[in-house]
């Protein structure tokens, strides 16, 4: 607890400093870390001490401190205000706030910095801490000397850290934490923080492991769940799993905490999130989350970021530059987060840093930073070599005495025991821990994993849910078109609103995708299922194809209206939010969102229907660490359920490669072991009904839909009826309803995406009777049985033709072929249409385009 009588006096008198001792003061605050001793190695030189010199201010150490001889911030002289400042900015823990623009912040934070800690009587706890986290990694090192287990030596007192900000978490009233981290010193929070038994973790390192099969990833990827006991209550702490990938976790961890926090309340959860100094100064995804956390919808009430600095990268020194005050925190400065440095070999000053943290965060909802400065006492991993590229610093690293050494050495010459009882007592607590962490305990599984994998999806399952009703459809038309007082709609949407009001009374109306989209959002908001659309431009839509906000464009009134909020019911929440510019953070986020989310519904309302739409589908490469890493593999890796759908607006349309492939091959070429669900749709009712699937459907997989960018808008031929969406559900396979005689096909065309239309209106200008044309909704599960029974219809058929608009390379060919090849009737041959091979994709000519599908059509319907 800190005492707050020196604020009050820096509060109620700063006027009557000195010049000269104000710009003393001053100077302090603003410079005094840049002077301070942070680095346990000494590698790093802070700037020279003369620097913060009462010379340099001209002043004297009997000067008086104000112009009447009043004491001010508990000094009476300059002397002992010299002392104290060089304790409060720099000493081993010490204050950057030059990203602070707010001057109320910064005054706050400086208030805090100097009001004196309260004294409290030297203790072994700490140290009994330090001793078990070096402990675990001693044995380790003895148990598997080949092993890579990326240790924490240099850094221990990371875990006094975290155990520090856990207690003030659960001071505040939090009641979730959700933590990331990378894989240095994972294995330590493993068994140290989380529980995870040391038997457990020891199974995934041990070359000889009885059961290998089990250990789906490695041990420092993987995260855990269990509640942590604190002085002020229970708190919950989710360990998030990650791949290799570094900070790519921290987006994750903010859409989890978020997840949390509509469902128990803004205060209910909050983030720490651990990174690597080179990585967090040296990663784009760092940059972009912390833009995306500043904006309503993705904001989490500030995250406390954790530096595990070591000052590498790898074998690349990273070192603090105070002479130029660059730093690898610099990038927070976007955000005017302050940082809080702390020497790692200091770690009685961890509280007091925790302490400071979590009451800045609760009072300003916004970042900080402590950055905890240490070292790497061995290698990148255990098999490196570090002295080969840092000859300066690991004979320093190999000979410094560790954390342990050094606090021990502190509590001796505080008067707690001599030298000899302290060795005694390390030694004694080593052997005690060591022995802990020996012992087989029966594994809590809660605390390895998060989840388990879902049962396995059947293609084209029923959905477990009921149709939607007239009289509902008709009841959130009604909501949605009732206009606030003084809302003036554009005219766009006072003509979209009579064709709603239409369609909602005629069953044989037609309907298109915006329609289609919209109600189904309302039948889930209506029975009380959540609903977050998040992306760039959602709010209309890309291809105005959603109108899901609308703007006032009158002068009066409410300057938007969201029809779909006015559908909410039993606790249902719609969100639809324009993200910033940013594909990697934003699907990061809505992956972490997703699991979250996913993990707290359960029962007749679903699990809720959680979106991220690209602007164009060819954008999602952004953002490519997270579908190889998480959506398709992090259920099989960590028992990660999400139910994330990934709309890709997707089609060749004769604006070049950058706006027109989504990467379908790309995508099913990630698609084993029912890991993810792919799907094409071609007419409203099937959009309306697989975004009804994705939400209420009892497995749990993301959905990646290649959304037809043309028909979107567009294809009127796309478009539905209004019975069409109140009755049956998503077809993974539409055969032709067209053909009038099925014994005289001899000809089947299988196609995906707006493809059928151009393939269509062709045939129809032939008027050929012997071509059938099939399409395939959903590309994974592929729908086999489905498609048998389909083709069964035509006993003539002889040639079955897969049509794709992409080039062979980057569409679903290569992936449906053995299928198709399977499905194939006897004596009918298989073959495939498509644009040739290319490395770029799509023309940027329409007039190229145009040829390329015309040739492409008339050889899919041969003849």
């Amino acid at each position: 607890m800190l005492t707050t009588s020196f604020h009050e006096d820096a509060q109620l008198r700063p006027a009557r400093l000195t010049p000269e001792v104000h710009r003393f003061v001053e100077a302090h605050r603003a410079h005094g870390h840049r002077h301070a001793a942070l680095d346990p190695l000494g590698l790093s030189r802070p700037l020279d001490a003369q620097g913060l010199s009462l010379q340099r201010f001209g002043l004297s150490p009997g000067d008086a401190l104000t112009h009447d001889g009043t004491p001010w911030l508990g000094a009476r002289d300059v002397h002992e205000l010299d002392r104290r400042l060089k304790a409060a900015y720099c000493g081993p823990l010490v204050l950057d706030a030059s990203a602070v623009r707010d001057d109320a912040r910064r005054a706050w934070l400086q208030a805090r910095m100097e009001a004196a800690p309260a004294a409290t009587p030297p203790g072994t706890g700490l140290l009994d801490r330090l001793i078990r986290v070096q402990a675990w990694e001693h044995h380790l090192a003895r148990r598997f000397p080949h092993g890579k287990r990326f240790s924490l030596e240099g850094c221990e007192a990371l875990l006094p850290l975290l155990d520090a900000l856990l207690e003030r978490a659960a001071s505040h009233g939090v009641g979730e934490v959700f933590m990331g981290m990378p894989h240095r010193g994972r294995i330590n929070v493993l068994v140290n923080l989380l529980g995870l038994p040391a038997a457990e973790v020891m199974g995934y390192l041990d070359p000889q492991a009885r059961d290998p099969e089990q250990y789906l990833d490695l041990v420092y990827h993987l995260g855990g769940r269990r509640p942590v006991a604190t002085r002020h209550g229970e708190i919950a702490l989710t360990l998030a799993h990650n791949p290799s990938h570094l900070q790519s976790v921290y987006p994750v961890v903010a859409g989890m905490v978020r997840a949390s926090q509509v469902r128990g309340g803004d205060g209910h959860a909050m983030a720490i999130v651990l990174h690597g100094d080179a990585a967090f100064a040296g990663q784009g995804v760092v940059m972009e989350t912390l833009a995306v956390t500043q904006k309503p919808g993705y904001a989490v009430g500030g995250l406390v970021h954790v530096i595990i600095n070591n000052q590498l990268g790898f074998s690349e020194p990273n070192a603090m530059d105070a002479q130029a005050a660059r730093y690898c925190t610099d990038v927070t400065r976007m955000v005017d987060a302050p940082v809080l440095r702390v020497n790692a070999d200091a770690p009685e000053q961890l509280p007091r840093a925790a302490q400071i943290a979590l009451a800045y965060r609760a009072q300003f909802g916004t970042d900080i930073v402590i950055d905890l400065i240490g070292y790497r006492r061995l290698g990148h991993s255990e098999h490196d070599l570090p002295a080969l590229s840092s000859p300066g610093t690991y004979p320093r690293a190999e000979l410094k005495p560790s954390v342990v050494e050094v606090h021990g050495a502190a509590l001796v010459a505080a008067g707690m025991m001599s030298e000899a009882e302290m060795a005694s007592y390390i030694a004694g607590g080593r052997a005690a821990a060591i022995e802990a962490f020996s012992a087989r305990k029966p594994v809590d599984e809660a605390a390895i994993g998060t989840g388990t994998a879902s049962a396995p999806a059947v293609a084209g399952a029923a959905p477990p849910h009921a149709a939607w009703s007239r009289e509902r459809l008709q009841a959130a038309v009604a909501a949605m078109t009732t206009l606030p007082g003084g809302f003036q709609p554009h005219p766009v949407i006072h003509t979209l609103m009579q064709q709603w009001s239409h369609a909602a009374g005629n069953d044989a109306a037609r309907i298109d995708w915006c329609f289609a989209e919209n109600m189904a959002y309302a039948s889930l908001l209506g029975a009380g299922t959540d609903v977050r659309v998040s992306g760039l431009d959602v709010g209309r839509g890309t291809f105005m194809h959603r109108q899901g906000v609308w703007h006032n464009q009158g002068a009066t009134g409410a300057g938007a209206f969201t029809p779909l909020r006015q559908v909410e019911a039993g606790g249902a929440r719609f969100d639809i939010l324009n993200s910033v510019l940013s594909e990697e953070a934003v699907l990061g986020f809505e992956y972490g969102y997703s699991v979250e989310i996913g993990a707290q519904r359960s029962g007749s309302k679903g699990r809720g229907l959680t979106i991220w739409e690209a602007q164009f589908g060819d954008f999602v490469n952004g953002a490519q660490v997270f579908v190889d890493q998480y959506i398709s593999a992090g259920e099989a890796k960590w028992g990660c359920r999400s139910a994330l759908a990934l709309l890709l607006p997707h089609g060749y349309e004769g604006v070049g490669p950058e706006h027109s492939n989504a990467f379908v091959g790309r995508f099913l070429q990630l698609c084993g072991g029912d890991n993810l669900r792919v799907a094409f749709p071609s007419t409203a009712a099937q959009w309306f009904h697989l975004l009804r699937r994705q939400a209420l459907d009892a497995v749990s997989k993301p959905l990646v839909v290649m959304t037809p960018k043309a028909v979107l808008y567009g294809e009127s031929a796309s478009h539905s009826t209004v019975g069409e969406l109140l009755a049956g559900g998503f077809e993974p396979v539409l055969g032709d309803d067209a053909v009038a005689d099925a014994s005289q096909v001899t000809r089947v065309v299988l196609c995906s995406g707006k493809l059928f239309y151009d393939l269509h209106c062709a045939r129809v200008a032939q008027g050929r009777s012997d071509v059938a044309i099939v399409r395939l909704e959903q590309l994974y599960p592929f729908p086999q049985a489905e498609l048998g029974a389909v083709l069964q219809r035509y006993p003539q058929l002889r040639e079955l033709v897969w049509a794709q608009e992409e080039t062979r390379n980057q569409g679903a060919w290569a992936f449906v072929r053995d299928d198709l090849a399977d499905a194939c009737p006897s004596g009918a041959v298989l073959s495939e249409v498509s644009r040739a091979v290319t490395a770029a994709g799509a023309v940027s000519s329409q007039a190229v385009h145009h040829r390329q599908q015309q040739a492409l059509v008339a050889r899919a319907l041969g003849g």
